[in-house]
């Protein structure tokens, strides 16, 4: 099985909650450990990792939602 990595941060808090959206959606998840920050006080870099095959539903559910605002005149 091929897999991709789609989004990396440096907090592994914020990682483990994009893993939780997908897990809900049955989508298979890792996250890999990309290596030490060098800043003081910031975690390390980890990235979230999917199946080829999941990897388009995956962004649209971890994309932001667009809303469209309507001018009020």
């Amino acid at each position: 099985m091929s897999w991709i990595t789609i989004k990396t941060t440096a907090l592994r808090w914020e990682a483990e909650l994009m893993q939780q959206v997908l897990e809900a959606q049955d989508i298979p998840t890792r996250m890999i450990d990309l290596g030490v920050c060098s800043s003081l006080g910031m975690g390390s870099p980890v990235g979230l990792q999917v199946p080829l095959a999941h990897q388009w539903t995956a962004l649209l559910l971890l994309s932001p939602i667009d809303e469209e605002l309507e001018s009020v005149d």
